[in-house]
């Protein structure tokens, strides 16, 4: 005997279940696990069976029972787990560990296949072996499973699984949170809205060449107007400002990429500001947004002389490699690691 996983459509009509179980039984079918699922025209019924049959043999009997689109494939004794409990204990780790959303997510559906696609790549596709389901405005995770088609049923219990990884839809925009620095000084974090345009731009003045130097590879000296728009579309990123006495003094930037699942961060912390550990809060915040945003790595480009900011990202857990510009290199931290050390 073997087991086989056993997916039919019927129509939705008295006794069209007993009549699948009777053609199973008359296989010499044990049936061990059912679910009832709904979908575009009909109802879907799925069996895990321990049974002598093969797979065409058993395809041939449901069919003359009135299913229709048979799916008959190998299943393992792993599949017989109770359902219910496993959703449970499944979202029980993705509450812990967000950023496995795409695995977990697989798990959920026993898909084949699992990761994030972006931008234009969301698109649906007509293959019903093929799911995509969106998380935020420009991110979503495509879910391939070769053998069996996805219903709408599944479908609703992927977009239930992923809010499980959203932030909570009451935490209102302009949170504020409190940071107290080593030597006692305390600022206040305030998600970048266009509000804060013109203190932006006083810190700008106010940091060193160098300073904006480390940040943008250029002494900038000023924030052009359409790259602090683009800062505070929060489609496009989530943006971080630090205030101490009616003064922005710090600004942290976590940016989408293109590169599923990977975004970006950046800081920029005046001067008099630097060393006191406001940088490293920043940053801890900053992966903990991607975090609860679903990503699983964030990146940053640093100029290879920027030691304060190598020496920060390396004590959260991030490593770091050499760039083709010999003067450049990149720090990747993977959100789920990062370390609880404080930074020398």
């Amino acid at each position: 005997m073997g087991f086989l996983r056993i997916r039919t459509t019927v129509d939705e009509r008295p006794g069209r279940l007993a009549s699948l179980a009777a053609a199973l039984a008359e296989k010499g079918g044990n049936i061990l696990g059912m679910s009832v699922q709904s979908d575009t025209d009909g109802t879907v019924d799925e069996f895990v069976a321990e049974i002598p049959a093969g797979p065409e043999v058993v395809r041939e009997a449901l069919e003359a029972a009135g299913g229709r689109r048979v799916k008959v494939v190998a299943a393992t004794a792993h599949q017989l787990t109770d359902e219910p409990t496993r959703a449970l204990l499944l979202a029980s780790r993705l509450r812990a560990m967000p950023w496995r959303l795409p695995e977990l997510l697989g798990e959920l559906l026993r898909a084949d296949d699992s990761r994030w696609v972006y931008g234009s790549d969301m698109s649906d596709l007509p293959d019903p072996t093929l799911l995509t389901v969106p998380v935020a405005p420009r991110r979503a995770i495509r879910v391939r499973r070769a053998d069996l088609p996805f219903t709408l049923t599944e479908a609703a219990r992927a977009a239930s699984f992923v809010r499980l990884a959203q932030p909570p839809p009451h935490q209102p925009a302009g949170t504020e949170r409190a940071v107290r620095l080593s030597d006692g000084a305390e600022t206040q974090v305030r998600p970048l809205t266009p509000l804060y345009r013109e203190a932006v731009r006083d810190l700008h003045d106010r940091c060193s060449p160098e300073a904006r130097r480390f940040r943008y590879f250029t002494s900038m000296p000023m924030l052009p107007p359409r790259v602090f728009d683009r800062l505070c579309d929060r489609t496009r990123g989530h943006s971080l400002v630090a205030g101490h006495d009616g003064q922005v003094v710090a600004l942290a930037n976590l940016m989408f990429t293109p590169d599923p699942g990977i975004a970006e961060m950046a800081f920029l912390v005046e001067d008099r500001w630097q060393g006191r550990g406001l940088g490293a809060a920043l940053a801890r915040m900053i992966v903990g947004e991607a975090r609860d945003l679903g990503f699983a790595e964030v990146k940053a480009t640093l100029l290879s002389d920027n030691v304060r900011m190598r020496r920060l990202l390396v004590s959260l857990g991030a490593t770091m490699s050499y760039t083709e510009d010999p003067g450049v290199v990149e720090a990747r931290l993977a959100v789920g690691v990062m370390a609880t050390a404080s930074p020398s």
